[in-house]
């Protein structure tokens, strides 16, 4: 198991030995190094209305932002990788398998936070964490050792013995989590993981997924309408909307190439000379204070650009291709 037993008996950590799914009898073959899940022209429709149509999508190794306003079918989707709901038509692989078909083998596999805080009140942590781990399969001894270990490390462990009732929202979203790995699963969905949070709460959980993730190699799907908490922690995103996949990829691809220069001048009064110079090369220019934004995704352009300050007598500060936020490439790809 890559979670570490509760370090606060002795302050030591060790990594347990056993493996869940070969308790379960599940299949425990590693999973390929390709992409997590891998939808195909997907379609789901509840009666008349239509979910998603035709959503194509690949999801990698690493932790990815499934981002879109509510009501764009994120939460239908994780229900569908859970194989929870059949296709209407395309198809939909979760490591490797397909999810509706083989409901209780993916499932063994992944680990689930939904978004709805209504936790039993009256049950403790530990006995829901360690409840939870047995439905994956794990025997009760190690279920409940899992369980303490979970909640240890997800920040619970001197109020593991506590109602969840009696619980604030900060800390009921960290059970939701310390039951999502505690089987220690291969992927594990989260919806909505920061609902309810106030600010200093929402950076603190999202450090903590960043730190299971990267520490503990378990892959994360996270959905979430907040721009700023994928841009924060995700690898990559899968940017849904009208039930489609409007963009995906890794948040490099996403934000960087684009078809944009940024000139950046020493002096804003040459640069009348130098956007005229660039439009007559043929490059359309948008000006902004000191700054000229020439388009072209030729890396020609900046030859020409180089040339023309050149010529007009200008320095030049920054010469460098545009970088889109996240937040552009999602206005762009919705608007």
């Amino acid at each position: 198991m890559r979670i570490p037993p509760s370090a606060g008996h002795d302050g030591g950590m060790q990594l347990a030995e056993t493996t869940p799914n070969q308790d379960a009898g599940v299949d425990s073959r590693p999973v390929p190094a390709s992409s997590l899940v891998v939808a195909d022209s997907l379609i789901k429709r509840y009666g008349s209305f239509t979910v998603l149509s035709g959503a194509s999508f690949r999801i990698d190794p690493g932790i990815t932002g499934l981002l879109g306003a509510n009501g764009t079918g994120k939460t239908t989707l994780l229900g569908m990788m859970l194989g929870l709901h059949a296709t209407d038509d395309g198809t939909l692989r979760v490591l490797d398998i397909d999810p509706y078909a083989a409901g209780s083998e993916v499932r063994a596999r992944l680990g689930y936070a939904p978004e709805h805080h209504t936790l039993p009140p009256d049950v403790k942590a530990s006995d829901f964490v360690r409840h939870v781990a047995e439905l994956h399969g794990l025997p009760k001894t190690e279920a409940t050792t899992r369980a303490s270990d979970a909640l240890w490390l997800v920040g619970l462990g001197e109020e593991r013995f506590r109602p969840m009732g009696t619980m604030s929202t900060g800390q009921r979203q960290r059970v939701k989590l310390a039951q999502a790995i505690a089987h220690d699963p291969s992927l594990v969905l989260l919806d909505e993981p920061t609902d309810g949070l106030d600010p200093m709460q929402r950076d603190d959980m999202l450090s903590l997924i960043r730190k299971i993730a990267t520490e503990y190699g378990i892959d994360f799907v996270l959905s979430s309408h907040l721009l700023d908490e994928v841009q924060q922690i995700c690898d990559g995103a899968v940017i849904i909307g009208d039930g489609r996949v409007l963009a995906s990829g890794s948040l490099e691809q996403l934000r960087g190439g684009g078809s944009d220069i940024i000139i950046e001048l020493d002096e804003e009064g040459l640069i009348g000379p130098v956007s005229r110079g660039l439009q007559s090369a043929g490059i359309t220019v948008r000006v902004d204070g000191r700054t000229l934004i020439a388009g072209g995704d030729d890396d020609s352009v900046f030859d020409v650009a180089r040339d023309v300050c050149a010529s007009a007598g200008a320095g030049i500060a920054r010469l460098t291709r545009r970088r889109l936020s996240l937040e552009d490439v999602f206005l762009e790809t919705t608007a």
